[in-house]
């Protein structure tokens, strides 16, 4: 979520038009693009990975579902596809069933209902409809002045092995308050969200930035307020850089925004705006009755994932070639992760890690993440990529990170940076976690000086070590080294955690529920087998 220093050359396919944004609550990353991204590497430049040519196989479907429009075929390497076009906005529940040869398409925002502002709309205290469209013609209930009576309680439902795709670079989807998302995929039949020019065979390792993203807008506590104010108990938020509303907050920290498992989001990121731009997966005030499980952010232009505000639970989170922060956590969010992999593009990418609420010190709820069994890989050959963030994770203001069972592998660049900021800076605690670094290691900023930020961490302590020599293998699998480290048990600190006695994201070789359901890339493969169609750059064809 911090603007880029170094250079890209663009090639836009296709006119921007702004709309919305992803990144931290005050800065942002690097720009992204309609179309493929042609990135000056430095020295080395690593190989990129040639677009499969695999045999041709797929025939179009005949036609499309009656709620949805046909938009004609679209021909790749995988072969001729029917595209059937969401609507605007779904305005009642729906399925998107899996249907041989066809690709549902998003010619720009989706929305899923309209939202149902702070609080659920009761006939007593009602709420002014915002989401454009949102109208008695569109068939919501809404009395003469556009107010909703009650919550459009929508649900978009997505049958695993159904393939999305954003048509133009402004589309992305929008699950407004008030309404779900059900995209439960399986480990052989993953939902995959990604782009025209993927169909088209067009990608290559390097292309970022094709079309927006996912958005799951709730009712959770945010700081950082747009409107109302955190001591009246009305703050609320704008998603950055959309057009039309897109508000997200409320008081309901176990708010159910629906379920996503089993998911890719693949080259997402358009700029939508001046400095503002998409990541994958947004969420934002969403609460503890959303499941988020198995999901892998591809080659974002901006955040592998970012979470503004609200109650995260996560497991199974794989971001891979994210062009700004694989993780990125703000605005009041109290996130638990577990079983985490980060995998940064060579010479690309800012930080492993990004956690802050920074400028709004005063603000409660205060910003926690707790991060278990996670793995966080900096490539060894590049130089540092570190742009706005200065180190492989930055962690400041009104934040307290709790890191569990965990490794930094970035030996060229600083491991963490913290800045000092409120009267309570920034804090860490770590439990059984090796980082590899460069020589500095630590920088403190603000308030906090590099020994405060190495004391901070504590090697030597806790099982802590910051002079880990990796043993691993196949890129992220646990080697001697690995397994030779005293792990805690996580369920010890949360019990939403599972209980481990290992350090890092995969134990050993016997281990791979980051296999079946992935994409792979030159940079992380997640599968030995050849086959073409698992690569990031190609479709499955079943």
């Amino acid at each position: 979520m911090k603007p880029m220093t170094r250079t890209m050359n663009f090639l836009l396919a296709g006119a921007a038009l702004p709309l919305l944004a992803g990144c931290g609550a005050n800065e942002i990353a690097s720009p992204g693009t309609g179309g493929n991204v042609t990135i000056n590497q430095p020295t080395p430049t690593p190989s990129p990975t040639p677009t499969p040519t695999p045999s041709a196989s797929v025939t179009p479907a005949g036609g499309c579902p009656t709620t949805t429009t046909d938009g004609g075929t679209i021909t790749g390497p995988t072969g001729t596809w029917r595209v059937c076009n969401l609507p605007s906005i779904i305005s009642a529940s729906i399925t998107l069933t899996k249907i041989p040869g066809l690709l549902y398409q998003m010619n720009g925002r989706v929305n899923v209902g309209c939202d149902g502002g702070f609080s659920a709309p009761t006939s007593s205290a009602r709420r002014i409809s915002t989401t454009v469209g949102c109208t008695a013609a569109n068939g919501f209930a809404v009395n003469s002045s556009g107010e909703l009576s009650a919550d459009t309680n929508v649900t978009l439902t997505i049958e695993p092995g159904v393939i999305v795709i954003g048509g133009t670079g402004n589309a992305w989807l929008a699950v407004n308050r008030g309404n779900k998302i059900n995209a439960t995929g399986t480990a052989t039949a993953p939902i995959i969200f990604t782009s025209r020019d993927n169909v088209l065979g067009i990608n290559t390792d390097s292309s970022i930035g094709q079309w927006g993203g996912v958005v799951l807008m709730g009712r959770g506590r945010v700081t950082d307020c747009s409107t109302g104010s955190v001591a009246s108990n009305t703050c609320e938020r704008q998603t950055e850089g959309s057009a039309d509303p897109a508000v997200f907050g409320g008081l309901d920290d176990t708010y159910n925004a629906g379920t996503m498992k089993y998911v890719q989001i693949r080259y997402s990121g358009f700029v939508l705006g001046a400095n503002v731009e998409l990541q994958a997966l947004t969420t934002e005030g969403i609460g503890s009755g959303t499941t988020l499980d198995y999901i892998q952010s591809h080659n974002s232009s901006d955040d592998g994932a970012e979470f503004f505000g609200g109650v995260v639970r996560f497991k199974h989170y794989i971001a891979t070639g994210a062009d700004d922060d694989s993780l990125d956590a703000d605005t009041g969010a109290r996130s638990l992760f577990q079983h985490v992999l980060l995998v940064q593009r060579p010479g690309q990418g800012d930080a492993l890690m990004e956690i802050d609420s920074n400028g709004n010190e005063g603000d409660t709820p205060r910003q926690d993440l707790k991060v278990a069994n996670f793995t966080a890989i900096q490539s060894q050959v590049s130089s540092n990529n570190e742009a706005n963030d200065q180190a492989s994770v930055l962690l400041r203001g009104n934040s307290d990170t709790t890191w569990i069972n965990g490794m930094i592998i970035t030996p060229n660049n600083e491991c963490i940076r913290m800045n000092g900021s409120g009267t309570t800076p920034a804090t860490l605690t770590a439990r059984s976690v090796v980082m590899q670094c460069n020589a500095t290691k630590y920088l403190g900023t603000g308030t906090l000086t590099a020994t405060q930020v190495a004391t901070a961490f504590g090697a030597g302590s806790n099982n802590n070590s910051d002079s880990f020599s990796p043993s691993l293998t196949s890129l992220f699998i646990n080697g001697a080294t690995e397994t030779a480290v005293v792990a805690i048990d996580p369920k010890t600190i949360d019990s939403f955690f599972d209980t481990t006695n290992y350090i890092g994201a995969v134990k050993d070789a016997n281990e791979t529920w980051y296999k079946g359901w992935t994409c792979n890339s030159a940079y992380a493969p997640f599968d030995s087998t050849t086959n073409a169609f698992r690569a990031c750059t190609s479709l499955p064809i079943s």
